[in-house]
């Protein structure tokens, strides 16, 4: 049965509007038609805005129909995570602390689509502050899988991932402080792009970690992965880690890069807690690449045991500085039984914020508080830029590492009730955010169950367009993209 218009990728749907086949509007009409139909059982998003989403349809029409020329995503409906501004829309990180805000401007990154003519229509569910790996700490309920609805969507950025599985969208937007992006592509059956550090402004995204933190594109396919990343990739003045690099027409390097590659299997990455099946799928795409003529390196990234506990002291540090603001004086949620300013800050963020939200500021507060900064914090500064080094040192021999995604494919809502347990879910993705590198998961198969597998692809800084292009080899190669949830 042919995919329903909400499920094809950006450039099946532009050559659709070039070709005055479909107009913008019938198109927003489809998506959410589509999400009418699916999201009572999906819960993608927090709030839509069907009506603003069809003005900004009409308005594209209306530019072709007065002859203006049509950029790759002028007319294609693009979902937010619920941590990026969009003024005039709620802004809640899927909290308490923020359930009646309402963002006064744009981020950077929304503003780019907007100029691009995407038509911006929905705000996704996530993780509290982004705060996760199911999106089951959202105060606003879990998001399911789409190809399993007992089943989590990964997180934080699970909304964004299943909304797009689930054709409720044709791109959307996530963050990536850790693997929140990556992981719940792998495990929602999408590709899921976190640039290189500092490549995409991060103006406008609410800050987990600020060191950290990247926002990247969600979609189909590579080439509309890439498609999305030109046209929110740039400096940006606004954001002080922003940096001067030059963005390539992305799409059109898919086509000019054709390899073969050297790729670089890291040992490290392939040992205890891997799920035989996502091993099996990897080995695979390893073998394929192999039989194209890449050079197959084996590497090692010794550093890597050192990277969960580097992360959830530098995360929770500066996720402790960065929430401080949320006081209930400003803004955010305010406790209506304070006594005094003492009480309302306590009361108002007791209230506010959730259980894990909690857990990373205290522990933050701890690794900063006087007589344990050096101790914890800066000894784990010093032990990210031994990671990062591992990483360079290998990009000598390999142009790219490949690796599983997700060390295990969607497990049950509510399966995983002990906080480690979560955090161990991205084990194989956290080393790439400490060490600012970017990289991209693609679908590589499925389990006997028939949930998705992804494959990670890590990249050299600001080398998207290689990336992407050993991405897309693979992919062309396979039919993994083309299989949709049967949700109908």
């Amino acid at each position: 049965m042919a995919d329903p218009i909400s499920l094809k990728s950006i450039a099946e749907l532009g050559a659709l509007l070039e070709a005055k086949a479909i107009s913008a509007v019938e198109l927003a009409q489809a998506v959410i038609a589509r999400t009418q139909a699916v999201e009572g059982r999906v819960h993608a998003f927090n709030s839509r805005d069907e009506s603003g989403a069809l003005a900004a349809a009409a308005a594209s029409d209306a530019r072709r129909a007065a002859g203006q020329a049509r950029g790759p995503l002028d007319g294609i409906p693009v979902g937010l995570k619920d941590v990026i501004a969009a003024a005039g829309q709620p802004l809640t990180a899927s909290s308490r602390m923020l359930a009646n805000f309402v963002s006064p401007y744009d981020a950077t990154v929304t503003a780019r689509l907007k100029e691009a003519g995407a038509v911006l229509w929905g705000r996704l569910n996530c993780d509290e502050f982004a705060m996760g790996s199911s999106t089951e700490n959202s105060a606003f309920g879990p998001t399911a899988n789409p190809w399993d609805l007992a089943r989590v969507p990964g997180g934080s950025s699970g909304g964004s991932a299943a909304a797009l599985a689930a054709g409720e969208a044709c791109a959307t937007l996530g963050s990536d402080t850790g693997g929140s992006i990556r992981q719940p592509a792998a495990l929602c059956g999408v590709v899921g792009l976190k640039p290189t550090y500092g490549l995409v402004s991060r103006y406008g995204l609410i800050a987990f970690a600020s060191s950290l933190d990247q926002i990247g594109p969600f979609a189909r396919t590579v080439e509309d992965a890439a498609t999305v990343l030109g046209a929110i990739a740039g400096h940006d003045p606004l954001d002080s880690t922003s940096f001067h690099a030059e963005v390539p027409d992305y799409r059109a390097e898919l086509k000019r890069r054709t390899g073969p590659w050297r790729l670089g299997i890291p040992k490290e990455y392939f040992g205890e807690g891997l799920d035989p099946a996502v091993g099996a799928a990897v080995e695979q795409a390893i073998a394929y690449y192999r039989a194209q003529g890449c050079e197959i390196k084996p590497v090692s990234l010794p550093h890597t045991p050192y990277c969960l506990d580097t992360y959830y002291i530098i995360a929770t540090a500066e996720a402790s500085s960065n929430l401080a603001r949320f006081d209930g004086v400003r803004y955010g949620h305010r406790s209506k039984f304070a006594t005094d300013a003492v009480d309302l800050y306590f009361k108002s963020r007791a209230e506010g914020f959730g259980a894990e939200v909690k857990r990373r500021i205290i522990l933050g507060t701890y690794v900063l508080s006087s007589g344990y900064y050096d101790a914890y914090y800066l000894r784990a500064q010093k032990v990210r830029t031994l990671i990062r080094q591992d990483f360079l040192n290998a990009y000598r021999e390999v142009d790219a590492l490949l690796t599983p995604t997700s060390p295990v494919p969607a497990f049950k809502l509510g399966e995983k009730s002990d906080p480690l347990a979560l955090y161990l879910c991205d084990i194989y993705t956290i080393g790439v955010n400490l060490a600012g590198l970017p990289a991209v998961s693609v679908p590589c198969g499925f389990t006997p169950g028939g949930l998705p597998i992804g494959l990670q692809l890590i990249g050299q800084p600001f080398q998207e367009a290689n990336l992407l292009a050993i991405a897309q080899a693979y992919e062309r190669g396979h039919d993994w993209v083309l299989r949709r949830p049967a949700l109908d």
